[in-house]
């Protein structure tokens, strides 16, 4: 088995400063990487980079929101600035607005967007720059969602905007290829501030902040863990031992990991001539809509009281 070894790697987190995205910085520090800790609150970011360092890795703060190109630019240049050069880059920067259609105003829409997915791209774009300028491939790790692959109740935007994340990871794997630079989406799912919103999971998140572990049919069954528990995929996607693994979605959480699908027809029906709109009410419930696909992230699967 290869050791993962990102010595001499330079990575960029971005919304690093909590949760998942500190775990990820950690995670990247601990196999060696230094790395750029992003957040909009200084003083958040400030601590996460002691956090890092007191743990025997290097970081740095660049405090700033994600989303626009400056945003971006300024990114990658503290991170050649600080450490000469960027070989990671992984989008995890994030906010909610969560209503459901009717109640979703043009601001809630667009400043989800704004953050998840053009901060995706142009964040993406800087580093894919930069990367391929310094000849030695390189790594984007986009950060996607359940929500993404399966939408979710009154998540219109952020839905929407890790779908997109998804779909770029299998588009830039393409792009990039040649240039040797991996481009996958991570699908994590952990106790955080958004899934402790979850009636189901609450209790369990709060008995896990009293130092209780998770039981075994939340990190089995549910896949559902700790935002350590999801960190691991990280510095494996940037290490040599992942060179081969790029354009995938994969799922990690608890004691599981998966590898999420790509979308893809799955049943087709023919008529002569083409179809019209009475032959295909005819054929629609014996033929490709005999069975139609579910929505939605299942509900939690947990032991009756």
């Amino acid at each position: 088995m290869p050791t993962i070894d990102l010595t001499g790697k330079v990575a960029v987190v971005t919304g690093s400063g909590r949760s998942l995205g500190l775990a990820y910085a950690h995670a990247l520090a601990a196999a060696g990487a230094r790395v750029v800790i992003n957040d909009v609150d200084e003083a958040v970011a400030e601590q996460a980079v002691k956090s890092v360092t007191e743990a025997g890795g290097r970081a740095v703060a660049e405090v700033v929101a994600v989303g626009t190109s400056e945003a971006a630019d300024r990114l990658v240049t503290r991170a050649v600035a600080e450490f000469g050069r960027l070989d990671v880059l992984v989008t995890n920067a994030g906010i909610l607005r969560d209503k459901v259609l009717w109640k979703m105003t043009d601001a809630d829409f667009d400043s989800v967007v704004d953050v998840h997915l053009k901060g995706t791209f142009t964040c993406a774009r800087a580093a894919a720059v930069r990367m391929r300028e310094q000849g030695e491939g390189g790594s984007l790790i986009l950060v996607g969602s359940p929500a993404g692959q399966r939408g979710n109740f009154g998540q219109t935007n952020y839905a929407a905007a890790k779908a997109g994340i998804a779909t770029m990871a299998r588009t830039w794997s393409m792009e990039l290829g040649r240039s040797g630079i991996t481009v996958n989406a991570v699908v994590p799912v952990a106790a955080t501030a958004m899934t402790e919103t979850i009636p189901a999971f609450a209790p369990y998140i709060e008995a896990m902040r009293r130092g209780e572990p998770l039981p075994g049919f939340l990190r089995r069954g549910e896949g559902f863990g700790t935002p350590e528990d999801c960190a691991a995929l990280v510095p494996f996607l940037a290490s040599e031992a992942a060179r081969n693994v790029t354009g995938q979605c994969i799922g990690i959480g608890g004691d599981r990991v998966t590898l999420w699908s790509h979308p893809q027809e799955i049943r087709a029906a023919y008529a002569d001539g083409g179809w019209t709109p009475d032959t295909l009410a005819d054929a629609w419930p014996t033929s490709v809509g005999a069975e139609p696909q579910t929505v939605g992230i299942p509900a939690p699967k947990l032991p009756e009281a």
